[in-house]
């Protein structure tokens, strides 16, 4: 259980992914301070992966006590450079890439396992990335209802190259403690892919049945994996 102290003691920092924002994290951000903890959630423009780490690095800045920081999909580059911040104790990465120095999302993604699912990624403008509205809710929310996941796509925040080619510097998962969810119905990271990086990573590795929306369909599961790694700042939990 949760104690007071822990809870007064540790913020929780929300980074969202590509080709979303992050009201996502509504009902994780509900359930975190429903158990008391302070939270606040990153919005990047996911231009490029320097302004997003900047934006990051801005939200650390004026918390209060150690931070867990988590990021979703593309949000797990962002919190591999940002969470170098020395307010950042803690790194949970939620269906989330995982680099190591010198990689992109773009890298991680060129050599696909056989028989993965192929994101139905479309061109939105000069430089930037969406994906196909008719194919968002299969590939990205399968696990979400219909009228949500028609908002989600309808609602795309188109992705910047610059973002996808973004490399890691100095990731922060080979100085900190980490944590991973792997979403084991996720067809835009495909599941082996989010086992190698956390494995890599050296991250404590829960596996929930979900798709790539998992902290949508199940923030529950996903508030519940940040509150334990929370605990373990403070040391009342392994």
């Amino acid at each position: 259980m949760t104690t007071n102290a822990g809870k007064a003691q540790t913020s929780v920092v929300l980074v969202h992914g590509g080709f979303v924002d992050g009201s996502g994290w509504e009902d994780v951000y509900k359930s975190l301070r429903k158990d008391g903890y302070q939270v606040s959630i990153v919005q990047n423009s996911t231009i490029s992966l320097e302004d997003d780490v900047a934006a990051t690095r801005r939200v650390l800045d004026v918390q209060e006590g150690p931070v867990v920081l988590v990021g979703h999909s593309y949000g797990g580059v962002v919190i591999t450079e940002a969470g170098n911040h020395p307010k950042v104790a803690v790194l949970v990465y939620i269906a989330a890439f995982a680099p190591d120095a010198g990689e992109s999302v773009a890298s991680l993604i060129k050599d696909p396992p056989p028989g993965a699912a192929v994101p139905p990624i479309v061109p939105a403008g000069e430089g930037y990335l969406g994906l196909d509205k008719a194919k968002f809710r299969d590939s990205f929310a399968a696990d979400v209802s219909a009228d949500k996941a028609a908002f989600m796509a309808d609602s795309q925040v188109p992705w910047g190259l610059a973002a996808l080619n973004g490399s890691v510097t100095k990731p922060a998962w080979k100085s900190k403690p980490s944590w991973y969810l792997v979403a084991t119905e996720d067809r835009m990271i495909p599941p082996p892919a989010q086992q190698l990086m956390s494995r890599r990573a050296g991250a404590k590795v829960v596996e929930v049945p979900g798709s790539h929306a998992i902290y949508v369909s199940k923030a529950r599961v996903v508030a519940d994996l940040i509150e334990t790694a929370a605990r373990s700042v403070n040391g009342s939990a392994n």
